[in-house]
């Protein structure tokens, strides 16, 4: 699918980040995608956006359209024709807006399933519960503005995690149909991060321990963006036929995704 160039302002962005041991990510990605890794862990988390004036680039902001969404990330690379390509796996999307769920997957790119949205932005601190109408994803973040990272953050500094997400704006999303992805590249006009102190998550994806056995997965850090201008621009569609995958591993990898994301 080619949509137009997509236009509009991240009000807010909140990313929830994981460290996972990459032998584990590697058991829930679909083929091509492989963990990338910093400092020996894959990287996966949550992304909390709120978007506003979302329109084709030609049109006025006052026709653009508001939702908040949430999606499942997996900081990967991949081989294709010949080189290596970095991104992210999106496993699934969740959004408010009907529109999204009706024309995600068809209209543009990425499967999205509604979803009821509860949020909270108050003093710099910020709660949000999400629900998603299959009842497949439920998803609860509490956090507040920090000034620093954690100490036992993998990522050296502020700098060193913005740069790293920042590079990361390319993403594939599961597309409705099977062994394909829709990519998606967000440009950021200005990006800018600060540290979200995280003091309560729960995710039924990586709190399931069918998936992410105890001890595999931990918490590293929080960010927070806001009142971002951005563009959307989609980068066609990904065929999982690049690296060989073993039968019982490719069987295993779509069970997971019929289980937990259908």
């Amino acid at each position: 699918m080619r949509l137009p160039t997509i236009r509009g302002t991240i009000d807010r962005r909140i990313l929830v980040n994981y460290r996972i041991a990459p032998e584990i990510l590697s058991r829930v990605l679909p083929e091509p995608f492989r963990p990338m890794t910093v400092n020996g862990f894959g990287i996966a988390g949550i992304c909390l956006i709120r978007l506003r004036q979302i329109r084709p680039r030609f049109l006025p902001k006052c026709v653009g359209l508001s939702s908040e969404n949430a999606a499942h990330r997996i900081a990967v690379e991949w081989d294709q024709n010949g080189i290596r390509r970095e991104g992210v796996y999106i496993p699934r999307r969740d959004t408010s807006l009907r529109l999204n769920a009706l024309a995600g997957g068809r209209l543009f790119p990425g499967v999205h399933h509604m979803a009821r949205f509860e949020v909270d932005e108050r003093d710099d601190s910020y709660r949000i519960r999400i629900k998603s109408n299959d009842g497949m994803n439920n998803i609860a973040v509490e956090g507040k503005l920090a000034t620093s990272l954690p100490d036992t953050s993998i990522f050296s500094s502020l700098e060193d995690v913005s740069d790293f997400f920042e590079a990361g704006s390319l993403g594939y999303s599961s597309a409705h149909r099977s062994g394909e992805f829709d990519g998606l590249e967000l440009r950021t006009l200005n990006w800018k991060v600060a540290p979200l102190q995280l003091t309560h998550v729960r995710s039924s994806f990586f709190d399931n321990q069918d998936l992410f056995p105890a001890g595999s997965v931990e918490l590293d850090c929080g960010l927070l963006m806001q009142r971002v201008e951005h563009e959307w621009h989609s980068r066609g569609t990904l065929r999982g036929s690049i690296r060989h995958r073993s039968p019982a591993t490719t069987h295993q990898s779509n069970e997971i995704n019929r289980r937990q994301f259908s």
